[in-house]
């Protein structure tokens, strides 16, 4: 459940304070050239931003408040920490350089004077030097972060997988399962970029599309001018969909209720128009000759407060007793923990979506990083547990601010495999 997400995001915060103080400490030992870094009033500064940008973090996590807004104040307190981070390595190469001095000072038995004697003159104070080049450290990871952020909105990544299923049907053996998330129509400004994803998604000839929710941010109007480019999204076995948190219009203003309900009304029949199978609380039989699999969807289920509570996999599964795979479309990947793995043993598999990624982090094949991971215990990729698996998308679109750093958007290709993972059987 969230209780290990909760520990992740002390221990965190514990980081964070460690670091913050010894910064400021290095600080406080530079002080010779700036002067006020040692007066009151800036210790009072350094310490209520620090204490601001901490409790808008908790807030940003455990209250609902505008979506936005939350982005904002990730990207905030994330920038100002990276600012520390480099900050502080400047610091920390220092005090080892001062410390292996020391250490040979006790070894060889001499004087300080003697030391010093032999150390070449300094062109600028030791304090002005690295108040610059620690001021040089932060900045350009920043400037960095701030040139990159529009460069990989659109700079779609495919990403190619093995899903191994050990129940699969062998007519379904070696067949191309396509997904894409997240789409956030209303944040798109490039038609042609979004419409160059799209034809990636085709060129990789998948036999069967799953997109995962948020076709738009707050409202259906939103796909007006992108209903035709993913009107293009077509597989020869179907393209199945699933309603995200934002698709319900739950995040704007409306003059009735039944203006709401209109706007789902619209978007569910958008997906119709596209020729999307939109499945809400139901499944499907995929059929191949005389085999079949079951293909599940949910409405949005997440376990975070603030998030609608729409899902009911006790409807999903109905009917579904004899399908010896069960593949299910569910939005917010933190429903797999909270309610699949506990009480539907029978899912072999979940594609969600809706972290972004934060849209902000480190992503390698061997490596990955985000501040999301402080929120959510499957953010991105395959996660595995026992003979249950999750895959997370981190989004097609992007939302909240117009960047993407690191976290890339994701067109995934997976190649259905009948049998256990290899890999995994070794370990």
């Amino acid at each position: 459940m969230m209780e290990g997400v909760t520990l992740n995001l002390l221990f965190f915060i514990a980081i964070v304070l460690l670091l913050d103080v010894y910064v400021f400490r290095g600080l406080s030992k530079l002080s010779v050239k700036w002067k006020f870094i040692g007066k009151r009033w800036f210790f009072i500064t350094w310490v209520t931003v620090t204490t601001v940008l901490l409790g808008s973090l908790l807030l940003a996590v455990y209250v609902k408040i505008d979506l936005g807004l939350r982005l904002v104040i990730v990207l905030a307190f994330f920038g100002l920490l990276l600012f520390k981070a480099c900050f502080a390595l400047v610091l920390l190469v220092d005090d080892l350089r001062r410390l292996s001095i020391f250490i040979g000072r006790k070894r060889k038995k001499t004087s300080i004077e003697t030391v010093e004697t032999k150390q070449p003159p300094t062109p600028i104070p030791r304090s002005e030097f690295l108040l610059k080049a620690g001021l040089l450290a932060g900045a350009v990871p920043l400037a960095a972060f701030k040139l990159n952020m529009k460069s990989g909105l659109y700079d779609y990544q495919v990403k190619r997988h093995n899903l191994y299923l050990p129940n699969l049907p062998k007519a379904f053996d070696g067949m191309k399962l396509g997904q894409i998330s997240d789409i956030h129509s209303g944040s798109f400004f490039d038609k042609k970029a979004v419409l160059g994803g799209v034809e990636m998604l085709l060129g990789e000839k998948p036999d069967l599309i799953f997109f995962t929710g948020d076709l738009v941010n707050e409202q259906t109007n939103e796909m007006r001018d992108y209903q035709d480019i993913f009107s293009k999204v077509k597989a020869p076995l179907g393209v199945f969909s699933s309603l995200g948190n934002h698709d319900y219009g739950d995040y704007a203003d409306w003059a009735s209720p039944a203006a709401k309900q209109k706007n789902l009304d619209d978007l569910v029949q958008t997906h119709k128009n596209m020729g999307w199978d939109l499945l809400r609380n139901e499944n499907r039989r995929l059929k191949i000759g005389n085999e079949e699999i079951g293909i599940l969807g949910i409405e949005n289920w997440g376990e975070l407060s603030r998030f609608p509570k729409y899902g009911r996999m006790d409807l999903a599964v109905k009917n579904t007793d004899d399908l010896p795979v069960k593949l299910l479309l569910s939005h917010d990947p933190s429903h797999w923990r909270a309610q699949v793995l506990p009480h539907y043993p029978q899912i072999d598999m979940v594609f969600a979506g809706h972290t972004h990624g934060m849209q902000f982090g480190l992503r390698t094949e061997l490596f990955q990083w985000s501040p999301v991971e402080y929120l959510y215990n499957e953010w991105a990729g395959f996660y595995r547990e026992s003979k249950q698996q999750i895959y997370v998308n981190v989004g097609y679109g992007f939302f909240g601010f117009r960047g993407r750093v690191g976290i890339l958007p994701e067109i995934t290709i997976f190649t259905l495999k009948a049998g256990p993972d290899p890999l995994q059987s070794l370990s």
